[in-house]
């Protein structure tokens, strides 16, 4: 048999397993929508797309449930129709269909949650941006730690840090700004203590980043419960950052308030994952990082400097972290209280993961999960009847599957976790 015969059966060999995940899963989710369309005959889902403020008023969309629901359905299946015949001719099924049919599906759980009522469309979308802020900061975090070779566990602890500091030199001091600074140089500390006993002390990554995040919740919740909470009106009540207004963007219906009408965080991070995606692929810095986290000795032979790249860019992760941990004070809770985090480190983890280590990919996964986060949010104000037990898991349960179910076998930086020693 020639090579390149070989290499066809050996691509055929591989299509079904990962080639028909996507129109079973969408098969699957025709099923389903339709199994939802029969508890809602007869109702209207109303989606309000302007609030009362906007200065582009838009209608209501008032959609009849059971029958959006069956179109939705007949969608799916056909987009696993679509898939299944592109499988049999050899090709992967279009990736276009995949988020048409995530569209489709998130378009009909809403339909059928809100069965009944008006769902507030700038609300919703702009409560899953706040909650998406901080897993978007720690998920670039993540991306930047982790191509250059060091696995950071610490991005919950990273998170904290910024948080508690950005509370308490805000009350200080009175001014956002200084408790901005000072949750970047929390969590950058943060990270260099993970960076020391990773790179110099060739410790264990992720028992070091798992210690640290034990290390850090007792510290501040230490700190809260001895300093902060008795002196709370001194030290534990910052000035919370205003939003700003982009003019003619905030304008845009729908999309303008949630986007464009916020605060200077959400601003730097556009600016971040910007940044982030355009330096590592296009820079000599990303090119450096990459090298580094993917063969360090291949990298040492040309002339950089292993340790000191990654000293430098674990400690640019946690600054980074620590910014989306200022949120949280600074930008939507105005105060802080312990373990307020409540595990974001750990689904901005899975966001890297989900993400496959791309900074684009990984703030998308930061909004779905944000987005899912939220819907326990709006859904409970409307009188929805889904169950509260299942808003509260829904976000784990998306992590969960997102990451084990639909990612497969994703591959990460080759050295990331590894220690490295310089000959």
């Amino acid at each position: 048999m020639s090579t390149a015969s070989a290499a066809s059966a050996a691509s055929a060999a591989r299509t079904p397993s990962a080639g028909w995940k996507q129109p079973i899963g969408n098969a699957v989710v025709a099923l389903v929508l339709l199994l939802l369309a029969l508890g809602v005959p007869g109702t209207t889902t109303v989606f309000r797309l302007s609030s009362a403020s906007a200065a582009v008023a838009l209608p209501d969309i008032a959609l009849p449930a059971q029958a959006t629901l069956v179109v939705l359905a007949a969608v799916c299946a056909a987009l696993a129709a679509v898939g299944a015949i592109a499988i049999r001719r050899g090709s992967a099924p279009p990736a276009w269909a995949a988020i048409v049919a995530a569209v489709s599906a998130v378009l009909g759980f809403l339909t059928w949650a809100a069965a009944g009522a008006t769902l507030p469309v700038v609300g919703l979308l702009g409560g899953s941006l706040a909650l998406a802020v901080p897993l978007i900061f720690g998920s670039l975090a993540g991306v930047v730690s982790e191509r250059v070779g060091v696995v950071n566990v610490a991005i919950e602890g990273q998170l904290l840090a910024g948080a508690f500091c950005s509370a308490l030199l805000a009350s200080v001091t009175g001014e956002p700004l200084v408790g901005l600074v000072a949750a970047a140089v929390a969590g950058m500390l943060v990270s260099l203590v993970l960076a020391v006993f990773a790179i110099r002390y060739l410790v264990d990554q992720v028992i070091v980043g798992i210690v640290l995040n034990v290390l850090v919740t007792g510290l501040t919740g230490f700190f809260y419960t001895q300093v902060l909470a008795p002196a709370s009106a001194q030290l534990n009540s910052p000035p919370r950052l205003g939003r700003v207004a982009i003019p003619v963007l905030s304008d845009i219906p729908v999309i303008g308030p949630v986007l464009f009408h916020q605060t200077v965080i959400v601003y730097l991070m556009y600016i971040g994952v910007a940044a982030v995606a355009y330096g590592l692929y296009r820079t000599r810095w990303g090119l450096r990082l990459r090298s580094v986290g993917e063969h360090p000795r291949a990298a040492e032979t040309v002339g950089i400097d292993v340790s000191r790249t990654r000293y430098l860019n674990v400690a640019l992760a946690g600054l980074i972290a620590g910014v989306g941990g200022a949120f949280f004070t600074l930008g939507n809770v105005g105060a802080f209280n312990k373990e307020m985090t409540a595990g974001a480190g750990f689904i901005a983890l899975a966001a890297v993961i989900f993400g496959r280590w791309n900074p684009l990919r990984a703030a998308a996964a930061g909004l779905l999960f944000g987005f899912v986060s939220n819907l326990q949010n709006t859904l409970s104000v409307i009188g929805s009847p889904v169950p509260s037990e299942f808003l509260l898991m829904a976000p784990y349960a998306v992590t969960i599957i997102a990451v084990a179910g639909f990612v497969g076998r994703s591959r990460g930086p080759a050295a990331a976790g590894k220690v490295y020693e310089r000959t």
